[in-house]
């Protein structure tokens, strides 16, 4: 009596003839033993994927010779050597087959005649030399942002005022622009700088004392705008002998802080420095 089949049946139509096909799923197991006792049902050996293709076959095969020519799409397997598989099975036509319609196209004309290594070397060669482009570009791209973005030649020019402070006279004022605003440079006499230091500091609106406004006694720099609603103060005038401010009435002393009126702070203090004994550097 003949083995059970134990593997499912998937029915498959045919293309050619409209014929149904049953596509069975077996074991390795019962291949061997089918192979044994079916002669025309070849064994797979040692087949990996633990099922393997048996056959495709219509019901009626059953009945023809086993020498009966086979449709060129129903295809068996072959007994496969020790440790390998032979499950591609493919249910379609090769190019090789008679009346085939499949047709693939020849590249053979488009293949490099060089060597392997010299292919290589020539797409290494050709990756750099793009990566090196395009880190160049980028690089100048940034660098043209940057310049658009940072400040002009006129405002740099501006960024650093230097006074010669010899031409400066003890006991006068000078004026001059730094970054569109003016300066105020007075050279205060011995006088001067006893009265602002004397001064009681503590009580005023904006306390501090001239200590903290000066590097050196006889050179007062400040900003020549008054803390109010920015006019320009008049140097030499007020209650305090120091600026006034005739817009609103802000009085500042000899120090440039506020000793009457409705400003709330002193005349602001710029950077500056002393390079040399007789060079001032604003900025």
């Amino acid at each position: 009596m003949d083995q059970p089949m134990t593997g499912p049946v998937i029915p498959i139509a045919s293309e050619s003839s409209g014929s149904n096909f049953n596509f069975r799923l077996h074991p390795p197991s019962i291949l061997t033993s089918l192979s044994t006792t079916r002669g025309s049902i070849p064994p797979v050996v040692n087949c990996p994927h633990n099922v393997a293709l048996l056959r495709f076959q219509h019901p009626a095969a059953h009945r023809r010779s086993a020498a009966a020519p086979h449709h060129p799409r129903r295809r068996h397997l072959l007994p496969a050597a020790e440790g390998s598989c032979r499950c591609e099975v493919s249910p379609f036509a090769s190019a090789n087959e008679a009346g085939s319609t499949l047709k693939i196209p020849d590249f053979s004309k488009y293949k490099s005649k060089n060597s392997p290594r010299s292919n290589q070397v020539f797409s290494y060669f050709m990756a750099g030399s793009l990566g090196l482009a395009t880190a160049v570009g980028a690089k100048a791209t940034v660098q043209d942002f940057l310049v658009n973005m940072s400040a002009s030649a006129d405002v740099l020019a501006q960024a650093k005022v230097e006074i010669a402070l010899g031409a400066i006279p003890e006991g006068k004022n000078v004026i001059i622009k730094w970054r569109g605003k003016p300066v105020f440079i007075r050279h205060r006499t011995q006088a001067e700088i006893q009265e602002a230091r004397e001064s009681k500091w503590e009580g005023l609106r904006d306390p501090q004392p001239d200590e903290d406004r000066v590097q050196r006694p006889e050179w007062l720099v400040m900003l020549g705008v008054c803390t109010h609603l920015g006019c320009v103060p008049i140097g030499e005038a007020g209650d305090y002998g120091g600026w006034f401010c005739p817009c609103h009435g802000s009085h500042y002393d000899i120090s440039g802080r506020i000793r009457k009126g409705p400003a709330p702070l002193n005349l602001e203090v710029p950077a500056y420095s002393f390079p040399e004994e007789e060079t001032l550097v604003i900025g």
